[in-house]
C-alpha cells in the first residue's frame, strides 16, 4: 500500500509539476488530489493520445518532464504519439507514465481487463519503455531512479500500479451536479418501453451498459438485443454505425459524455454515413462517474449546435422526468441520424452486476430476430 499523498510528494521532490491523463479506477485517488491543482498544472485529457501530446508540448515549452496517467487499456491510444513523436529514435522526449494495471496477474478482474493485463509488460518492453511496479513505499525509490534516468537520457519511463495500491489519507468527495434531475435508470426504463421490439442497442462502457442490463432483468424485459461495450471506451457510436449499415432495424447507441469526447470526430463519420434508422443518445452527467467522478467538461458544449453543424438531421434534449415520454417518442419516430441529449444525475442503481458470458451475449445479439 502507498498513500497517494506520499506519491505526489515524491513526484514534486523530483521536479514533476505538470500532470495530465484520463481518469482510471485504480488511479482515482491520484486524480482526486490532482483535481485541487490549477489547470496550468493538471489537465484531464479526452483520450490517452491527447494526454501524451500535452506532455510532449509541455516539455518543448519548459524542458520539464510531464506526468501522464492512464489505465493500461488506454495504452493502445497512447502508442502512436509515444512511438512516432516521443520515441528515442524520433524526438527523444522524456515522459513519466503512471499506468493503472487492470488485469494484472493474480488479480481477479473482468475478461477485457485480463486480456490487456497479461500483455501490459510485454507492450512496454516492445516499446522499449523501462518501468517499475509500485506496490509499497520502498518502490518509490525505484520510481525516483527512473525519473532521474528519464531526465538524463531523454527517454520515456513508466510505473505500473496494481489494484488497491494507492490509498488516500483524506476522503475526497467531488461536487455533484445538482442541476440535472433525470436518473439514468428512469430514462432507460422509459426508453425501453417505447422503442420498437425489433430495435438493437449498443451501449457504452461503465454504468450505462450495466444499468441497461439490470433494468431489463428487474423489469423482466426481453434480453438478447443489446451489445454491451465492456471495453473500448469511446468506440460505441462507431460500432453502432458499423452495425447499422447493413441492418433494417432501428439501431440505438447509448453513449456517455466521457466516451463521446474521446473520439468526437466519429460524430461527423456517423452524420455523413449513417442511415435513417441510426439514433444516437448521449447520457450526459459531466462526470467520469464509474472511475471516480472527475469532470468531463461536457457541460460546456452546445451539443445542439455541434451535432447540427456535423450533419445530424435532428437534435432533442431531455432535462427533467416529465419530458422523457414525449421527447423520446418524437426522437424514435423521426428519421436519423438523430441525436438525443439526456441530462442525467450522477448516481447508479445498487448492486449492479457486470456482463458475463460475453460470447453468448454476442451470439444472442447477432441471432436475435
Amino acid at each position: 500500500m502507498i498513500f497517494v499523498e506520499k506519491l505526489v510528494k515524491t513526484l514534486k521532490k523530483n521536479k514533476i509539476d505538470f500532470y495530465t491523463g484520463v481518469p482510471d479506477s485504480i488511479l482515482k485517488n491520484l486524480s482526486n488530489i490532482l483535481d485541487n491543482f490549477s489547470n496550468k498544472r493538471h489537465i484531464i485529457a479526452t483520450n490517452e493520445g491527447s494526454a501524451v501530446g500535452l506532455g510532449i508540448g509541455y516539455f518543448l515549452s519548459t524542458k520539464k518532464i510531464a506526468c501522464v496517467y492512464l489505465q493500461n487499456s488506454g495504452l493502445s491510444n497512447a502508442i502512436n504519439p509515444l512511438l512516432s513523436i516521443a520515441s528515442k529514435k524520433v524526438y527523444s522526449i522524456p515522459l513519466l507514465l503512471i499506468i493503472g494495471w487492470r488485469g494484472s496477474p493474480g488479480k481477479k478482474d473482468e475478461p477485457q481487463h485480463l486480456a490487456k493485463g497479461e500483455i501490459t509488460k510485454k507492450i512496454l518492453k516492445l516499446l522499449k519503455i523501462e518501468f517499475c511496479v509500485l506496490k509499497k513505499n520502498n518502490d518509490l525509490r525505484k520510481l525516483e531512479k527512473l525519473i532521474k534516468k528519464s531526465r538524463s537520457t531523454s527517454k520515456i519511463v513508466a510505473c505500473l500500479v496494481e489494484k488497491e495500491t494507492l490509498k488516500n489519507k483524506v476522503k475526497f468527495n467531488h461536487k455533484k451536479n445538482k442541476e440535472n434531475k433525470v436518473r439514468r435508470e428512469e430514462f432507460i426504463t422509459e426508453f425501453l418501453r417505447y422503442i420498437p421490439s425489433s430495435s438493437k442497442i449498443i451501449s457504452t462502457t461503465g454504468y450505462t451498459s450495466r444499468e441497461l442490463m439490470q433494468v431489463r432483468k428487474e423489469k423482466n424485459l426481453e434480453r438478447g438485443k443489446d451489445f454491451y461495450m465492456v471495453g473500448g471506451m469511446g468506440h460505441s457510436s462507431i460500432v453502432a454505425l458499423g452495425y447499422s449499415l447493413k441492418s433494417n432495424r432501428k439501431v440505438f447507441c447509448l453513449d456517455g459524455d466521457g466516451s463521446i469526447l474521446m473520439h468526437l470526430g466519429s460524430l461527423r463519420t456517423i452524420a455523413f454515413n449513417g442511415n435513417s434508422k441510426f439514433k444516437h443518445i448521449l447520457l450526459n452527467n459531466n462526470s467520469h462517474e464509474s472511475v471516480g467522478g472527475q469532470i468531463t467538461t461536457a457541460d460546456g458544449i452546445n451539443f445542439k449546435n455541434l451535432t447540427k453543424s456535423l450533419g445530424y438531421k435532428n437534435y432533442f434534449k431531455i432535462t427533467k422526468n416529465s419530458e422523457i415520454r414525449k421527447i423520446t417518442n418524437k426522437f424514435i419516430k423521426v428519421k436519423g441520424p438523430s441525436f438525443l441529449e439526456v441530462k442525467i444525475m450522477e448516481g447508479s442503481m445498487k448492486n449492479l452486476v457486470r456482463p458475463k458470458n460475453l460470447i453468448s451475449i454476442k451470439k444472442s445479439f447477432m441471432n436475435k430476430k
